[in-house]
């Protein structure tokens, strides 16, 4: 395979992706910047950001070149011979994806000798939500800017599916103006109907591919990310990835999970410290959230009070029969999670940001539990509009 292929491969994806849906990350991103690193779960959307990135700004010239690091030519070539090449070319600009996929041991080692060397290219690359950059890896950490790439939110699926355009929404203003907001929104879409399509298939990006074959999709990405993704991160054996999926579907049944690590470990035939380990492992593959009381920063000592699925879409995908109210409360925790802290509350089911409470809910839900607790609000699920402190569920939605 010749070095040309790369770029024959490179203006063929770049040409064809569509630039009809941009996420939300596209313009937070500083792309100016000479290194950049985009994580995110399997799925979400990594590389169609950047092949849009590139077709936007570069068109059809070769100053700048994309590559999958899971590409044939890796196989008897290195990274740093593309980079070589490309910067004596006249390149100006590299975009690397899945670098947790490298052939070799040493990826981030390469992307800082590629930084230093060749000082007029810039980086971009992508990874697994796994990967774990800091200080003792290359030192990127001082050279690089990360961000964090989620899966779409409720107003982006919207916006997917031609049913609105609508602007974000601060925390803040959805507590004090949602009377508003909601009123405005709900008087523009049907949205309960659409809320029910997000919570079933709306997360991923790729359901727009088919909606019909996506459960099983998102179940082979979930294999994908334990079979492929996890190993070229974690020293993990293959027994210990079975006990994941298994650990995966006991959480998609529990109305929410609140772990007993003993008896967890118990279930899957693990040991309490390994059960501990593995759920580590999956919150970070953005296979699952875990709350815990209050500020940790002890969090690897201790067990999360509650434990959900990463976002609805999974809990369908994994069982034939997921609780509403567990739906109701991934959905919540899913959306809050991006810029804000979520924390465990042992009056209502959320604390966010240390400072406002939240009970989340259906219609006859009350304020009987945190009644007496300031900043104190009800999510409320199939409503259009909402009253005081009692906000619609869906407007959550709304915050990237």
């Amino acid at each position: 395979m010749e070095i040309t292929d790369v770029y024959i491969n490179s203006t063929r994806l770049v040409s064809s992706v569509s630039m009809t849906h941009i996420r939300y990350l596209y313009a937070t991103i500083d792309w100016a910047s000479r290194m950049i690193c985009i994580k995110g779960a399997r799925g979400v959307g990594k590389t169609t950001l950047m092949l849009q990135y590139i077709k936007s700004t570069f068109q059809a010239n070769e100053k700048a070149v994309y590559v999958s690091l899971d590409d044939l030519w890796f196989t008897e070539h290195r990274l740093i011979d593309l980079a070589e090449y490309h910067y004596l070319h006249g390149g100006t600009h590299l975009f690397v994806d899945e670098v947790h996929r490298y052939p070799y041991d040493n990826w981030a080692q390469e992307l800082k000798n590629i930084y230093d060397r060749y000082p007029g290219l810039s980086i971009t690359f992508t990874g697994s939500s796994l990967l774990q950059i800091d200080s003792s890896v290359a030192d990127l950490s001082r050279r690089c800017i990360f961000y964090t790439l989620q899966g779409l939110s409720f107003r982006e699926f919207l916006r997917f599916e031609e049913k609105g355009d609508f602007p974000t929404f601060a925390l803040e203003q959805i507590l004090n103006d949602h009377v508003r907001i909601s009123a405005d929104i709900a008087s523009k879409t049907t949205i309960i109907p659409a809320f029910e399509e997000y919570l079933h298939h709306g997360y991923y990006p790729f359901y727009k591919e088919t909606i019909a074959s996506y459960q099983l999709r998102l179940q082979q990405v979930i294999t994908t990310i334990l079979e492929n993704d996890l190993p070229a991160v974690e020293k993990v054996e293959y027994i210990s990835i079975r006990k994941m999926k298994r650990l995966l579907v006991i959480v998609s049944q529990m109305v929410p999970f609140t772990p007993n690590m003993t008896k967890v470990g118990e279930s899957v035939e693990v040991t309490r410290q390994s059960a501990v380990r593995m759920f580590q492992i999956l919150e970070r593959a953005a296979l699952l959230i875990m709350l815990y009381s209050g500020k940790d920063n002890i969090r690897q000592l201790v067990k999360p009070e509650k434990v959900y699925l990463d976002n609805t879409n999974l809990m369908y995908a994994l069982s034939s029969s997921s609780d509403i109210g567990n739906i109701r409360e991934t959905f919540f925790a899913n959306q809050l999670k991006q810029g804000h802290e979520i924390t465990f509350s042992g009056q209502g089911d959320f604390r966010i940001d240390d400072t406002y409470t939240f009970e989340v809910g259906g219609k006859t839900k009350t304020f009987e539990q945190i009644k007496e607790l300031p900043d104190s609000y009800l999510a409320i699920d199939n409503v259009e509009y909402g009253t005081g402190n009692r906000i619609p569920l869906w407007l959550f939605g709304f915050l990237y």
